[in-house]
């Protein structure tokens, strides 16, 4: 099996050379649920699970980012008899999409790693959403891949001029591509993002195409494909879990489970690619610190007052700001839970997590 078609460069070749001459072979993930994953390496495919100590240490130290995520490589030793490998370490996350997991728990659910490029798809239907595309661009920057708004169903739409230029006006410096998979108008468009060892991963409420798409690019029912609900526009769950495929003309791609809304978990600089128009506008303010609410000369609000800045994409701005202030919040009470419960080393440990950077490197000691 030549890795190389499965992102293999010369970058990790170097990475791994230590842990090779330490016996270990290297593979990727290609799909995860609950914990067992299925791994591509030289040898082929393979049934895979974690080692005891990743296990034990994710699972005390309440860190998801410690468990394998679809896209890493990783270390493993096989078991020929078996067919199976155990899994010991991974190579450096040189990206990776990210979400705070549902609910009041503050993890973090890293949904694809190492991606070159996220396609947010949004459906041209009713269901299409200035905002949800500007959210989703947010975590897009965040995880150090390239974003491209994939604008599907053309065929369906009837006001085409009116979104398009919507989708323009939030997604500043982003390619947007009009498409639709059953007519397959567009999608040549996207061929520039299908090189070889190059791996993209959609992102998009369900019903959006993310699973027809995923066909049409591979040339086979890859993928089941449920029909949107007739009554509102919106759509029915169809990907349960993430999965790596290769693409037949070169290129990998990742599908992911639709997501009504993603939470947020790293929002700082993608707030500030996001919203750049507005950060602009901001150095305008008399108070460097001003948070665009009820002090005097805002910049910010002058512009929405004066209309030169949509007053829906300030509110949103807003709205997103708050959110990542309040995570953090949640973040500093989690730490001290912790530190109350386990000790201050746990603590120390889980804060690491908070506070490292997209490219973490989680390898063997």
């Amino acid at each position: 099996m030549d890795l190389v078609h499965w992102g293999w460069n010369s970058i990790r070749e170097e990475e791994f050379s230590i842990f090779k001459e330490q016996g270990f072979c290297v593979g990727r993930i290609v799909s995860e649920h609950k914990h067992l994953y299925k791994v591509m390496t030289i040898h082929g495919e393979l049934h895979a699970e974690v080692s005891g100590k990743i296990r034990h240490d994710g699972l005390v130290l309440e860190r998801r980012d410690l468990f394998p995520a679809v896209g890493d490589w990783v270390l493993v030793k096989i078991i020929e008899h078996e067919k199976k490998a155990i899994i010991h370490g991974f190579l450096s996350r040189m990206s990776k999409l990210s979400r705070k997991v549902s609910g009041n728990k503050v993890y973090e659910q890293i949904v694809a790693a190492n991606i070159d490029f996220v396609f947010l798809l949004s459906s041209l239907n009713n269901e299409f959403n200035e905002r949800r595309l500007e959210r989703g661009l947010v975590v897009s920057w965040d995880s150090g891949a390239q974003p491209v708004i994939v604008l599907t169903k053309a065929d369906l739409c009837t006001d085409m001029a009116a979104k398009v230029a919507a989708a323009q006006r939030v997604a500043r410096g982003v390619s947007v591509h009009i498409i639709s998979s059953i007519t397959h108008d567009g999608i040549e468009s996207l061929s520039r993002y299908l090189r070889t060892g190059s791996t993209i991963a959609l992102l998009g409420s369900s019903g959006v195409g993310k699973s027809t798409l995923v066909n049409c690019l591979m040339g086979e029912q890859a993928q089941r494909v449920n029909d949107i609900r007739q009554d509102d526009d919106k759509g029915r769950h169809t990907t349960t879990h993430r999965e790596l495929m290769i693409l037949p003309n070169g290129g990998l791609i990742i599908d992911t489970p639709g997501m009504r809304e993603i939470q947020l978990w790293e929002a700082s600089d993608g707030l500030n690619q996001t919203y750049q128009d507005i950060e602009e506008i901001a150095l305008g303010c008399y108070y460097k610190d001003c948070l665009h609410r009820d002090e005097p000369r805002c910049a910010v609000k002058d512009a929405v007052f004066r209309g030169e800045l949509d007053s829906d994409r300030f509110e949103s701005y807003k709205k997103m700001q708050s959110e990542f202030a309040d995570l953090s919040l949640k973040r500093s009470g989690h730490i001290r839970a912790v530190a109350k419960e386990r000790g201050g080393q746990y603590a120390q440990l889980l804060q690491s997590q908070y506070s490292k950077k997209k490219k973490g490197r989680r390898t063997l000691k």
